[in-house]
């Protein structure tokens, strides 16, 4: 069963008993947990909870308009609706509203039941895009592969040429390179984020990002002088499904090979960009983490694999490596050294006119779906 997230509006004492029984050995967490009923829309709102119970026992108000209010603040919540006792009429008011369930005492068997297919309709949807943005991840096969620089470089293009929202978020807890990068200047992390998940809105979230770039904006990790715990499963989901319902592209830096961070982040990620260089432990750390991705049951055609810095005249062939590695590759990106050192120092992108940038052009295009920019020189080998 995968984690779901649970707001609660429990009034009765012995429906909230039975409740917290149900949910001793299941992976819940609770955003919210308030009877006001007034506050209960807006919280949904916020929250956007997987499932939200709602105590009718002593409701006052209308049901029907409550359910109602509550299905428009997250029409993607499974809204169970909680009583005492079976009443038909009650029973028909709330499913004519949009509740998903109706349950009373005993709650166990049945509320157990309602979450585990809440949880497979999240299992069915890993496979493809959900909410309204997409989001991507790069993850490199071991340090130093690249996988920051592309990260960065490819949001920057993504803003630049898609006309659409990006944000470009650092979930690599143990170096946290891209506040340095991209010169941020917030003083505020991702952390900051999963810790006020209860007044996580985009007014919150816009406070904690900076920019700099055209339709970009960043949210760094934190420094790694820091002292902080890893997020909860849940937490960092909430997190990351927040970010992908406000932009049309979330681009997220994994770090390297497979951390508890990035291992919980791939619920929410529809590709990833797997990021080696040419040398032969980059390239076997590459082929095991394909390896343990897909046998975690992480899509085998989510998986984009990146050569990066790649030698004008590599010793093998793309279809040869293809075939030591055994998993197509999505790019090769050439080996550009000066054109990269450059940037770092004067706290800049590779200049898009270089080799390495134009073919960061190219892969950010293919990542979108939109056409090349049309150039004079044509390339057959790098950004295949």
């Amino acid at each position: 069963m995968l984690p779901l997230t649970i707001g609660i509006s429990i009034d009765s004492r012995q429906l909230r008993q039975e409740v917290e029984n149900c949910f001793r050995d299941l992976p819940v967490s609770i955003v919210f947990d308030d009877a006001d009923r007034q506050a209960l829309t807006a919280a949904v709102e916020t929250m956007h909870p997987d499932v939200v119970l709602i105590d009718i026992s002593r409701l006052e108000s209308s049901l029907e308009e409550l359910v109602r209010s509550v299905k428009a603040a997250s029409d993607a919540s499974m809204v169970i609706v909680l009583h005492t006792s079976a009443e038909p009429e009650k029973i028909l008011a709330a499913l004519r509203a949009g509740a998903n369930e109706y349950l009373f005492p005993p709650l166990g068997a049945n509320l157990k039941a309602a979450l585990e297919r809440k949880s497979g309709e999240r299992s069915q949807t890993r496979a493809g895009v959900r909410g309204k943005g997409k989001a991507i991840a790069f993850l490199s096969a071991k340090g130093g592969c690249g996988a920051t620089t592309l990260a960065c470089h490819v949001a920057v293009e993504l803003g630049r040429h898609s006309a659409q929202h990006v944000l470009l978020a650092d979930l690599d807890f143990t170096a946290g390179m891209i506040s340095f990068l991209m010169r941020s200047q917030s003083p505020y992390t991702v952390l900051d984020a999963v810790r006020n998940l209860h007044r996580l809105d985009l007014n919150y979230w816009k406070a904690l990002c900076s920019n700099g770039y055209s339709g970009l904006e960043v949210i760094s990790a934190p420094a790694i002088c820091s002292t902080h715990a890893t997020p909860e499963p849940e937490q960092l989901r909430h997190v990351l499904s927040f970010a992908r319902s406000s932009y049309e592209w979330t681009v997220v830096d994994l770090g390297r090979a497979l951390s508890p961070v990035a291992m919980i982040a791939f619920e929410e990620i529809d590709e990833v960009y797997l990021v080696s260089t040419m040398d032969m432990p980059a390239l076997h750390a590459a082929t095991q983490v394909a390896r343990a991705l897909v046998s975690s049951n992480y899509g085998r055609n989510r998986i984009r694999l990146v050569l990066n810095r790649t030698p004008a005249q590599p010793d093998a062939t793309p279809q040869e490596l293809e075939n030591v590695l055994g998993h197509p590759i999505y790019a090769m990106l050439p080996d550009d050294y000066e054109a990269l050192c450059d940037s770092y120092c004067e706290g800049r992108m590779v200049i898009p006119g270089s080799s390495l940038g134009r073919s960061l052009a190219r892969m950010a295009h293919k990542i979108a779906g939109t056409p090349e920019e049309k150039s004079k020189r044509r390339f057959s080998f790098f950004g295949k």
